[in-house]
């Protein structure tokens, strides 16, 4: 068994408490920039603020009850929880689109003049610093740990900072041409850019709900790993993953000679459930032996066994 898989689960509630220091911050800082200057891209940035801290405390509340332990309601685990967090945030990146948008349409018909541009582009800099570096720290814990909560976060705030460098560029050039109906236009494609990150973390969201596979490298990893048994004249059928939050639920039929003994068929399907837990860290593992000269072995491939 691996080392990773040996640990116990690490606590990831910590760095959704960072984020949520990151999103205070940042919506402190970007109403200020938009105070100064009267943008209504730097609204737009500042509205998304207001999607990052709530996704951030949806986040908390689902890490909490993710790492909750397995209990007889809910045998294996509350790992799910984390999916209900990314979607939560995908939805509020939709309704903050929209508002964007709004917005945004409401000042390309009535554009406004710019003030203290140049304050006003520091501030923002510096909040999408702050963003970028949280994002890097949320996106490496999230991949180490498959957390997809912090994932769903990491790539909210990266995208938050890719907005915040085309408002920034995008207020200067009104700064420096004058052309202010480039604050709206500059507005709407931030709306659709966010509208974008809002249906990714939606629909990832539903795949962890409706049971979809493993991801395809660590089915290939599994595959690899069987294809040495089968060379010793083994095989194997049914092979079925499922991802729950940071946990992945792995069920696969053993087929081995009929005249085996028990002992000896149960020695290998712990050893074949061990060589997948050091492939695939933190998965469930369950085998089904049976007997590979009877026909009623391959009987049993379909989800609704008759």
């Amino acid at each position: 068994m691996s080392e990773q898989s040996r640990k116990a689960p690490v606590s990831l509630q910590r760095y959704a408490w960072l984020s949520i220091a990151a999103a205070v911050s940042t919506i402190l800082l970007k109403g200020w920039a938009w105070q100064l200057t009267g943008s209504v891209g730097l609204l737009s940035d500042a509205i998304e603020s207001f999607v990052n801290l709530a996704g951030a405390l949806m986040a908390l509340w689902m890490l909490a009850l993710a790492e909750a332990p397995a209990d007889d309601k809910h045998p294996h685990g509350h790992g799910k929880a984390e999916y209900f967090s990314s979607a939560f945030e995908g939805f509020l990146i939709l309704v903050a689109a929209v508002s964007i948008a709004y917005a945004a349409l409401g000042r390309l018909f009535d554009p406004q003049p710019l003030e203290s541009v140049s304050v006003g582009l520091v501030v923002s800099l510096t909040a999408s610093l702050i963003n970028l570096a949280v994002a890097r720290v949320l996106m490496a814990v999230g991949r180490q740990h498959n957390s997809i909560s912090l994932e769903a976060d990491a790539h909210h705030l990266m995208s938050d900072v890719w907005t915040s460098v085309g408002v920034i560029l995008g207020v200067g050039l009104v700064w420096l041409t004058g052309w202010l109906w480039l604050d709206a236009v500059l507005a709407l494609a931030v709306a659709i850019n966010i509208l974008w990150t809002g249906w990714q973390l939606v629909r990832r969201s539903a795949d962890g709900l409706l049971d979809a596979a493993l991801p395809a490298e660590q089915v290939r990893a599994i595959e690899s790993l069987l294809a040495g048994y089968r060379e010793r004249g083994l095989a194997f059928h049914a092979l079925r993953t499922r991802q729950s939050g940071a946990r992945a639920f792995i069920t696969l039929h053993v087929l081995v000679p009929g005249e085996w003994t028990v002992q000896r068929g149960h020695d290998l399907a712990e050893e074949i459930e061990a060589g997948i837990r050091a492939v695939v860290p933190r998965s469930h593992v369950l085998t089904h032996l049976e007997p590979i000269e009877d026909a009623g072995s391959l009987a049993d491939l379909d989800l609704d066994r008759r």
